[in-house]
């Protein structure tokens, strides 16, 4: 394949529904890779195979529709030169960050990307098709199941082609806004869609072709790490890549795994109207966070019709009848459990198969992740990595710091260390879990002197107003100096609380500040103010006005 770029200035368009039909035009034509017209600016930049299609075909496409008219070509920025100042391989969020970081540096980058289309896994499998499907299951529950005695509960049934289609059309929406049309003008990026191979610490292969350059970024992100189950390949399962393209709603949905996004799918299908079955092999979920995380919200899951069996050993997987079929033992007793459809959520591993790593001798660890030092170096000095490759933090935003930490690293006067010390996550179930810094475990082997406080939600009085009191808020400081070290939360948007916890944190603000600013009556937030309180009051035995 020879892939080139080709900008062109088209008249003719009135409105952003004539560039979305120019784009349809080339819909099913495999020699045309990548297709983005832009109404505003009365512009269209194709990506495609000079091999199966040529410059000439594509404008004759755009003539011929009567329409619409191309009138010149303009400086499209593709190169065919084979020296950069950057090779990144990868689409992702770690990928383009380094990108736009290079960019205004001034250095010249290809980007060569194969696998998912641009963007990675977040836009297009991961965070923002699997956080609009939890929204649209949480709207269907809530209005099926309202809090308020007033509301009486409704039959609302879904449209599920339609929940899928307006996922999609967000996916290539966002894809599109975020990342495509982000680096389409810049004249520094070239984007080059292959499989590339590292040749020696400069040169990379792909194509056919070898491309060389000062600095090489690995950013090819993570899969679905499948474990070794008798049967398990041979009975289809879904990931992450696949179930959100599902045609029809599964009527019986078994999920293997009971972590984050194990957890995030099996309570959104469920609430969509699947009946769901989670097979833990630890003997709770969230096995890494403390037991009253895992067992309150194993608790709220289970109360939501979630059959969730942890202590699993699966022994084989077939599929009769339609069926798949799973020989398991749950805590030493044998167990037949069937399902229409099996999700496998094992955990993650880097995509670093092919890519040369062995013959350059760069080091990796656990499921073929990435080891870099905390510059974001591998074992070969030029050659970084950024990141889900890496087996480290896999989040987005992240990957996109890593990414342009690495160019810092790469082209900069000095090296900066990688600093996750105040790091914020969230698991999106309902209640969410939130956490940021340590928890008790932790602390406690790092040898601080802590104590915590936990305020339950149904202290808070917005919480009450809302009628949602699943949870509760755990902060832990240390005792010494007053500072907060770590919180947990277990709420609903208990992920919005987070952001106050990080900044007191990391800025050192002590428990004694927290209480004394001000907090809007009837949030949510005044949840933080109530448990730096309840480090030394009882709140439910305090006024609402108590400060």
């Amino acid at each position: 394949m020879k892939q080139e770029i080709i900008k062109l200035e088209i008249s003719g368009m009135t409105c952003d529904h004539c560039a979305k039909s120019l784009e349809k035009k080339f819909e099913g034509n495999d020699g045309v890779l990548n297709k983005s017209v832009n109404y505003p600016k009365g512009e269209g930049t194709f990506a495609f195979d000079s091999s199966k299609i040529s410059k000439e075909d594509i404008i004759e496409t755009i003539n011929g529709t009567g329409h619409y008219k191309v009138k010149s070509e303009l400086n499209n920025g593709y190169s065919p030169e084979s020296n950069f100042d950057l090779i990144i391989i990868g689409g992702g969020s770690a990928a383009f960050s380094a990108a736009i970081k290079a960019s205004e540096l001034e250095k010249k980058v290809l980007m060569i990307n194969d696998g998912l289309p641009i963007g990675g896994t977040c836009v297009n499998v991961g965070c923002v098709p699997s956080k609009t499907l939890i929204r649209t299951a949480e709207a269907l529950y809530h209005a099926n199941h309202p809090r308020f005695s007033g509301i009486k509960p409704g039959e609302n049934k879904i449209d599920f082609k339609e929940v899928i289609k307006q996922k999609r059309e967000l996916v290539e929406d966002l894809r599109q806004k975020k990342y495509i049309d982000v680096i389409s003008d810049d004249p520094n990026v070239t984007i080059l869609k292959g499989r590339a191979k590292l040749s020696d610490k400069n040169t990379v292969e792909v194509n056919g072709d070898t491309k060389t350059a000062d600095m090489i970024l690995i950013a090819t992100g993570s899969s679905t790490f499948i474990p070794d189950i008798p049967g398990l390949k041979d009975s289809g399962y879904y990931t992450n890549d696949t179930l959100y393209e599902l045609d029809e709603l599964p009527e019986h949905l078994i999920v293997i795994g009971g972590r984050y996004i194990a957890l995030e799918n099996a309570q959104l299908f469920a609430r969509l109207g699947s009946k769901v079955t989670v097979l833990q092999r630890s003997i709770r979920i969230l096995p890494t966070e403390m037991p009253d995380i895992s067992e309150n919200l194993s608790d709220y899951l289970k109360e939501e019709g979630i059959d969730i069996k942890t202590g699993v050993k699966i022994h084989t997987v077939t599929r009769k009848d339609g069926k798949v079929v799973l020989k398991v033992s749950v805590k030493d007793n044998d167990e037949i459990i069937e399902g229409t459809h099996l999700f496998v959520a094992t955990g993650r591993k880097g995509n670093t198969i092919n890519l040369g790593l062995e013959e350059l001798e760069i080091e990796t660890h656990g499921n073929d992740f990435i080891k870099t030092d905390e510059h974001q170096r591998t074992t070969v000095q030029n050659i970084y990595a950024a990141g889900d490759v890496t087996g480290e933090h896999l989040f987005v935003y992240t990957a996109a710091y890593a990414g342009a930490l690495s160019v810092d690293n790469a082209f900069g006067e000095e090296l900066k260390n990688k600093d996750y010390s105040v790091l914020p996550w969230v698991i999106f179930t309902d209640p969410q879990v939130a956490g940021v810094g340590m928890d008790e475990n932790q602390a406690y082997e790092a040898g601080i002197d802590y104590d915590i406080s936990v305020l339950q939600v149904k202290d808070i009085p917005r919480a009450l107003a809302a009628r949602n009191t699943k949870g509760f808020i755990k902060l832990i400081r240390n005792k010494e100096t007053d500072k907060l070290i770590g919180a947990r939360i277990l709420a609903s948007e208990g992920s919005e609380l987070l952001m106050e916890v990080s900044l007191a944190i990391k800025y050192g603000i002590t428990v004694k500040e927290m209480k004394q600013m001000f907090h809007p009556y009837l949030t949510l937030s005044e949840g933080i103010k109530l448990a730096t309180i309840t480090f030394d009051k009882d709140v439910s035995k305090l006024s609402c006005c108590a400060v």
